[in-house]
């Protein structure tokens, strides 16, 4: 897919380059796809890694991601790199602290160094997900979801407990929040009477839920805005979506990690908390009042 005009370096930056790439991921051959979803996976190797690198990561050929580069474009793969290249030279920052401490846990025998890739996972996964996703582009989820008549909260498996902790958080403040798939009922019974005023945010990560998948698209032909937190760009969710936040997920035990998920969701509450008014904090305090009056919090006096 040729987009017929070449794209100056000047007028593109990193995102717009991996959102075109999104937007035009589903004309693209087998082989093109192969490279796209790693590019889109791995926005920070493009940067770093020589072009026989990345396409020997990607799993296709030198000439593979020449092909990708024109197809959006581009005149040819030096040009669609450039502004990664431009990113790493304001450079991020490192935590050479971190790294000491880290030494130091993996120190103590073989429980000792699986201690220290989980703390090192987690915390990666975490800085990751902060240092590649804006306040801006949470502020926006965050508004979408307050403005919207329902935002419906999705997730399955290990995601559905993510989806439940945030409706459960979530409800205390605003009226608007629902939690999709509660026991016994099937997913598309929850969002039947979607429509273009709600919203729906979905989690689903590889191998990715069927449910979750068929549930988006059905929204997604009602009108319903989406938010998708996944794995990867090119997932079936994220394809669907206004609003996408990759979260990284990876760790030394044999179930993807949750930590940065969570510090995601966590966000987003605060930030819809933090834009939504007085009568959000006045909905917080009662709902604590209440439960103070009827004596779900423990008290010493009984």
């Amino acid at each position: 897919m040729y987009f017929g005009t070449f794209v100056s370096i000047a007028d593109m930056g990193t995102e717009q380059i991996l959102n075109r790439l999104v937007d035009s991921y589903a004309d693209l051959s087998p082989v093109l796809r192969r490279a796209a979803q790693y590019v889109l996976d791995n926005p920070n190797q493009i940067g770093i890694d020589s072009m026989r690198q990345l396409a020997a990561a990607a799993d296709v050929t030198p000439n593979t991601l020449v092909r990708m580069a024109k197809s959006l474009g581009f005149q040819g793969y030096e040009e669609f790199r450039q502004p990664f290249r431009d990113v790493l030279r304001k450079g991020v920052e490192n935590f050479p602290d971190r790294a000491r401490w880290l030494q130091s846990l993996a120190q103590g025998g073989s429980h000792g160094q699986l201690f220290g890739k989980m703390a090192a996972a987690s915390l990666s996964n975490s800085e990751q997900l902060f240092s590649d996703t804006s306040a801006k582009e949470i502020k926006a989820a965050a508004d979408l979801i307050v403005s919207s008549k329902t935002a419906h909260v999705f997730g399955m498996g290990s995601a559905h407990a993510l989806a439940q902790n945030f409706w459960y958080v979530a409800r205390m403040a605003f009226d608007n929040i629902v939690l999709v798939s509660k026991q016994g009922n099937a997913p598309i019974d929850d969002i039947a009477k979607i429509d273009g005023h709600d919203a729906l945010l979905t989690m689903t990560f590889s191998p990715y839920r069927t449910e979750v998948v068929e549930a988006t698209r059905f929204a997604k032909s009602k009108g319903a805005s989406i938010i998708a937190i996944t794995d990867s760009r090119a997932s079936p969710v994220a394809l669907e979506a206004d609003h996408v936040f990759v979260v990284p997920t990876e760790t030394p035990q044999f179930f993807m990690s949750i930590v940065a998920i969570a510090a995601l969701m966590e966000s987003l509450l605060a930030f819809m908390v933090a834009g939504a008014g007085p009568r959000v904090v006045a909905n917080i305090d009662a709902f604590h009042q209440a439960r103070y009056q009827t004596g779900i919090y423990w008290s010493e006096k009984g």
